[in-house]
């Protein structure tokens, strides 16, 4: 048995229930792994709520780590013992003291690198990765303005981008945010809530505007974002804090210079294995390297999760998030 967070149905933080569940056997192409920390996200909290609907009941959660106790048939890169860590979860199920899963899903974790690190940046960590070197490959000397910058993701992009000499202009709600995501690489920082962050972007680049920008914040900061860009540049819209983001009359792409958008996934990014676990290789080396350092902020014990989910939407935190089973 295993106490496992189960959603039976979707609405606020109340919802959630911790049960004993029995764990079982792996099958073919499956593992059992024994969490020793686990990560939380945003994506956590739209499937909660209702924003983005699973099927119940369900399990929640993305991204965690631990140690593998058990392999099913075919499974070759993972053995019973392994320390091991995955982000990007279907169906969900990280908020439990133990599991069952696709080992496809499931990456070998270095030493050196600790289980609450691990459980606090993978999904986290390839996040960045795609928006980075996959959906709009960035170069040396590019400018990009990063919303939300303070949090779990914020912070490992600042950090990103300063060891690849990308310019990062990075928007928080708090002078304190500011300064957080500027000691972590970012090379400007604007607090949005006392600032008109459209016009001090424009300032920055001397009129150009940035060559993409990277949001998960939604609704609030769309169209600012879509003000922002030089011509031919990207919009990577990656999150919904503030709400989904209402239908695009794709006239104001045009008007603005040609501009391009995306709505992507991590999951896409990840359906293939390989890619997988090249991407977790990448950021294995980014946090080995020292360029890249996980800040965690809070950590709850897996029985307080409402509490910690309530911190997350309130945007109460700062760096990321982990519980402990």
């Amino acid at each position: 048995m295993a106490r496992t967070v189960i959603l039976h149905e979707q609405g606020g933080p109340e919802v959630l229930r911790i049960e004993d569940r029995p764990v079982g056997d792996p099958g073919p192409g499956e593992i059992r792994i024994r969490h020793h920390a686990i990560g939380l996200n945003f994506i956590d909290v739209y499937q909660r709520s209702g924003l983005y609907k699973i099927a119940l009941p369900s399990g929640l959660g993305q991204e965690a780590a631990g140690v593998v106790e058990a392999v099913g048939a075919g499974v070759t890169h993972l053995r019973p013992g392994d320390r091991a860590a995955y982000g990007g979860s279907n169906p969900p199920g990280a908020y439990s003291e133990a599991r069952v899963m696709k080992a496809d899903m499931v990456v070998p974790l270095p030493e050196g690198i600790g289980f609450d690190t691990a459980a606090a940046m993978m999904l986290k960590g390839l996040t960045v990765n795609y928006l980075f070197r996959r959906t709009f490959p960035l170069k040396r000397g590019d400018t990009v303005l990063f919303h939300a910058a303070a949090g779990g993701v914020g912070l490992i992009a600042c950090q990103w981008a300063r060891d690849d000499g990308i310019r990062l202009i990075a928007t928080a709600g708090s002078d304190e945010k500011c300064r957080l995501a500027l000691d972590h690489g970012a090379t400007h920082a604007i607090n949005y809530r006392s600032a008109d962050w459209v016009a001090k972007v424009r300032e920055i680049t001397g009129g150009r505007g940035v060559d993409a920008v990277m949001d998960s914040v939604g609704k609030d900061t769309f169209d600012g974002s879509l003000d922002c860009l030089r011509p031919l540049g990207m919009m990577m819209s990656f999150g919904n804090a503030s709400g989904p983001v209402p239908p695009v009359d794709l006239l104001k792409l045009s008007s603005r210079g040609s501009l391009q958008i995306t709505r992507p996934t991590l999951f896409t990014h990840i359906a293939d294995p390989a890619n997988l676990r090249a991407m977790a290789g990448e950021l294995f080396e980014k946090v080995k390297s020292g360029a890249v350092r996980i800040q965690i902020d809070q950590r709850f014990p897996l029985a307080d999760v409402a509490k910690a989910q309530e911190a997350l939407e309130a945007r109460a935190t700062t760096g990321s998030t982990v519980l402990i089973p």
